[in-house]
């Protein structure tokens, strides 16, 4: 995933949000009167929730902390609910299934299920449909898998004898195969006032508006139950976490309701009723599902004037693309299968487990003998192939109100990726058909034009092959020391020779690496010769040179560095590899980030002496100026801005913090009346804390390095920052379970241990909580 600059001071809206949300949900805080922690519970464990399988994916590596707390909230949850856990399974990628051909809805099923059964180690009893998105064969192919029941919202149902639905009893479903499915129908008022109208700005309020639904006089068990965005707690709703906590809390302390999840209720109660539904039909789209597929007047707003006309051409390009490479795969995979369709189906265990081992395995039992290397590559080329046409379907690429949006673009890349793969395996070319299909999807951004252009300018430049991965890693190297096998994103690179020439501001790179993708097993052994003339100024070229070549290239190429003939080297890389030449522009937008702050280190460095000399020289002068309240020229206060930022970033990210050293600047910063760099510097502040806190959660008998963490604290808070603390609380809280209790006894006896728990109840306080209830 490339870096998001909209989601800043995040790297990306995935790392984003779950900072918002999914992690607050996980250790959502619970407060007294005077907005201090009294308690700190995992949410999930007390609602019915799920994950999209892609989503935990990327939390599994990215956020493992997170990761394990939703894992465990449905273990917990399990203990609360009669052995029925509060995770649902949901289908794979959040396609529209009523806009799926059966073969994809059979397998987003499948996989949706395996995946949940590998990471909660259950079988799902309930599965959650894309934007509630809903027909008959889509519920009949759940139920043939062993769903027992899903949720959707009151419009999805026909009316019941002239009457409207009653959201607090489950229905059983009648489906064409015969089989049944158990349907429970949100409540949708009380569902609206938590998204739209403010109901998460009281926890009690929230609470009473659930149990005010209940039939009064109505001896049946009746079930009150909501289904919203799990983002709208803590992302669209900030400290909305904190109000589902206290709702939950407050029903339960006040014995107004018993808290359940369906597969309990279900067990408990099973469904009496019947009921059919309204095919074709969403929770999000008051024309159905045309949201995913027209200019329905649904959209989430944009510029006067903007439209949507450009969801029918898109989903008809991918379409077009589908019914290409659906015959294609068929016919290559014939050679190994009778039924390629149930091997796309059980490939969900090797996107689980990409090991050498597992994807052997695999290979071996689809046709049951030995198979060559260029089968094994041919069948995973295929394989992923469709996976990545199922992806570019993923609902969010019609969702919002312009096609050049993160997320169509996104769903571009898939279609992209699976367009390559189809002339890999097949020879067979899509790209240019595809991008005559995409001209007819208008965008609203003039200068974008269409489908096509965009494709064109942000997708296809994504594009990777093995060349292409060996230039990054041949440009990367002239600023990264890497091992001799690394890793690059879902490639790994093996050095077999790598010569680095420097002399002044002059790199030069020359080598040779084998180039392997773990998700296909393709392989190459490339060349590459890479210059970097200073700034941003690289030259370098990529090929697959045979040995002869390959050494005659490094000697004239070394030679005429080692000479200094730069046109001598430029000629050279321009002679070997004509046209695979590549430059910082061929990078990812991450790493041209990076090797961009580091070419611009030293020009830095210039400003910042330029700036320090301009503060040391006339800082008497600007302190008078300060100290009189007369203002600052906009140049001399940047100039103080600057280094005091500056300083203090560099202090808080040294090793061991200067104490006396942050006092003074804390000081020297109150003096002058200028903005912070509040996004960087709170952002790094709170990350420092919760490494000193981590730190001391390790070595909790460190009193001077809670004495430290204090003295921070106390001096951040000079400042009027507004700290994220959410880590360091959650950190304190788990020590103060474990800990304080022994330490409190010890206390008694023990002067050393009594200064313990007075330095730790008063970082509680600093921290805000609640001492006195955790006694």
């Amino acid at each position: 995933m490339e870096v998001q600059d909209s989601a800043y001071p995040y790297h990306d809206w995935n790392e984003r949000v779950t900072a918002e949300c999914y992690a607050r949900n996980a250790a959502a805080r619970i407060l007294d009167n005077n907005r201090r922690i009294v308690d700190i519970v995992n949410n999930y464990s007390k609602i019915s929730f799920n994950f999209g399988p892609t989503l935990l994916s990327w939390m599994q590596d990215k956020d493992p902390e997170v990761y394990a707390a939703v894992l465990e909230a449905d273990r917990l949850s399990q203990q609360n609910f009669s052995g029925h856990g509060s995770a649902i399974a949901q289908v794979y990628n959040h396609m529209i299934m009523p806009l799926c051909n059966a073969r994809d809805k059979r397998t987003q099923i499948i996989w949706g299920i395996r995946d949940f059964e590998s990471r909660f180690k259950r079988k799902p009893e309930g599965m959650w449909l894309a934007e509630t998105a809903v027909d008959l064969e889509t519920l009949d192919l759940m139920a043939e898998q062993g769903i027992k029941f899903t949720v959707l919202a009151p419009h999805q149902a026909k009316p019941v004898k002239q009457s409207k639905i009653d959201p607090r009893v489950p229905y059983r479903c009648h489906l064409p195969s015969g089989r049944q499915i158990v349907i429970f129908f949100y409540d949708g008022p009380i569902a609206q006032g938590v998204a739209f109208e403010g109901l998460l700005n009281n926890g009690e309020q929230f609470a009473r508006r659930l149990t005010d639904g209940y039939g009064a006089g109505n001896p049946q068990p009746q079930l009150i139950h909501i289904a919203t965005d799990g983002e709208t707690y803590g992302h669209h709703h900030k400290f909305g976490d904190m109000a589902l906590a206290y709702c939950l809390q407050y029903i339960e302390s006040n014995q107004l309701a018993q808290l359940t999840v369906y597969g309990e209720f279900l067990q408990k109660y099973p469904a009496t009723q019947e009921v059919e539904i309204v095919e074709n039909s969403s929770w999000s789209c008051v024309h159905g599902v045309e949201r995913w597929r027209s200019d329905c007047g649904c959209s989430t707003g944009g510029q006067p004037g903007w439209n949507q006309k450009w969801r029918a051409p898109l989903r008809q390009s991918l379409d077009w693309l589908r019914e290409q490479l659906s015959p294609l795969f068929e016919t290559q995979m014939a050679a190994f299968t009778s039924d390629p369709w149930s091997v796309r189906d059980k490939y969900i265990d090797v996107i689980l487990d990409r090991s050498e081992e597992k994807i052997g395995g695999f290979l071996q039992n689809i046709t049951g003998r030995a198979l060559k290397e260029d089968e094994k590559i041919k069948i995973l080329k295929l394989l992923e192939m469709q996976t990545n046409a199922m992806l570019m379907y993923t609902s969010c690429g019609w969702f919002f109100n312009e096609i050049s949006g993160l997320e169509t673009v996104q769903i571009l890349k898939y279609a992209a990726r699976a367009i390559q793969l189809a002339q890999d395996v097949a020879d067979v070319k899509l790209e240019e058909g595809f991008i005559s299909q995409m001209a007819g999807a208008v965008s609203n951004v003039p200068e974008l034009k269409d489908g096509a252009q965009i494709y064109r300018t942000m997708v296809k430049p994504s594009v990777v092959d093995l060349l292409r991965v060996g230039a990054h890693y041949a440009m990367t190297s002239l600023f990264e020391q890497y091992a001799s096998k690394t890793n690059l994103y879902s490639y790994t690179v093996q050095s077999d020779q790598y010569d680095l020439k420097e002399a002044g501001r002059l790199r030069m790179a020359v080598g040779r690496a084998m180039v392997r993708s773990k998700d296909t097993w393709e392989q190459a052994t490339i060349c590459f010769a890479v210059l970097h003339l200073g700034d941003h100024n690289f030259i370098g070229g990529v090929d697959y040179l045979k040995a002869d070549e390959f050494a005659k290239m490094r000697t004239l190429t070394t030679n005429a560095f080692l000479e200094s003939d730069i046109p001598g080297v430029i000629g050279v890389i321009k002679d070997y590899f004509k046209y695979h030449n590549y430059s910082l522009w061929h990078l990812f937008k991450e790493e041209q980030q990076n090797i961009l702050n580091q070419v611009l280190g030293s020009t830095m460095e210039d400003i910042e002496t330029s700036f320090r000399q301009i503060y040391d020289h006339h800082y008497p002068l600007m302190q008078i100026k300060n100290e009189i309240s007369l203002p600052l020229p906009r140049m001399l206060m940047t100039v103080v801005e600057f280094v005091l930022n500056r300083d203090i970033s560099v202090l808080l990210e040294a090793e061991d913090v200067d104490i006396k050293r942050f006092k003074q600047l804390v000081e020297e910063m109150k003096r002058w009346s200028f903005k912070r760099d509040q996004a960087d510097f709170t952002f790094l502040a709170s990350q420092r804390i919760s490494s000193l806190m981590s730190r001391l959660s390790d070595h909790p008998d460190n009193i001077h390095h809670m004495e430290k963490i204090i003295t921070i604290l106390d001096l951040l808070g000079q400042l009027s920052l507004d700290l994220d603390l959410w880590k360091a609380q959650n950190i304190y809280f788990a020590m103060g379970r474990k800990i304080l209790p022994d330490n409190i006894s010890q206390a008694e006896t023990d002067e050393l241990a009594g200064r313990w728990v007075k330095l730790f109840r008063h970082l509680g306080e600093i921290l805000q909580f609640n001492i006195t209830s955790h006694e």
